[in-house]
């Protein structure tokens, strides 16, 4: 029989119905959401305040300028400012703190979960062995009583035949008298 050849439709349909795949692309939409959410919080929440502390109000406006900007006379840029922007780099360095917590503490809580599920199995396999190891122990006690129930009856069997021999002798011997 001669092997069927796959097309690219078959194998990508293959490819994105395998679960992972689907996982890591719903992990994509909810990461990138969850990072806007931080983005806001931190523009919108954190900045003012840490603005009150600040002479300019903002984290944005904390720069260096490195090359000022050139205007024509209509106020018009002609040249752009090249500066440093400390204030935005640490508005991204917050950003990211907050995101490796937030992921920090799922990831925890999974791990908890994850460990507490592996110790109920761990825990139902250590009575499941315990329980099969005491079922073996009572069979082998249970066997052991047969063989020895076995041997009585066998050595009482052969103690009745000595005994019917002994017998047999002393009648043989007194019809022979």
């Amino acid at each position: 029989m001669a092997k069927k050849k796959s097309t690219f439709g078959a194998d990508f349909k293959k490819f994105i119905s395998r679960g992972n795949v689907v996982d890591m692309a719903v992990g994509v939409v909810v990461g990138g959401a969850f990072s806007k959410i931080v983005t806001g919080f931190v523009n919108y929440i954190i900045n003012p305040f840490v603005g009150m502390f600040l002479k300019s109000g903002s984290l944005d406006s904390i720069k260096t300028v490195i090359t000022p900007a050139e205007l024509n006379e209509a106020g018009e840029v002609v040249t752009a400012e090249v500066a440093i922007l400390w204030g935005t780099w640490l508005q991204t360095i917050i950003d990211f703190l907050i995101i490796a917590f937030c992921i920090f503490c799922v990831v925890r809580v999974i791990n908890k979960i994850r460990d507490k599920a592996n110790e109920k199995e761990a825990l139902a396999k250590a009575e499941a062995d315990a329980a099969a190891a005491k079922a073996a122990a009572e069979k082998a006690a249970a066997d052991a009583e047969v063989a020895k129930a076995k041997a009585e009856e066998e050595a009482a069997f052969r103690a009745s035949l000595v005994q019917q021999t002994a017998l047999l002798a002393e009648i043989r011997d007194s019809l022979k008298k």
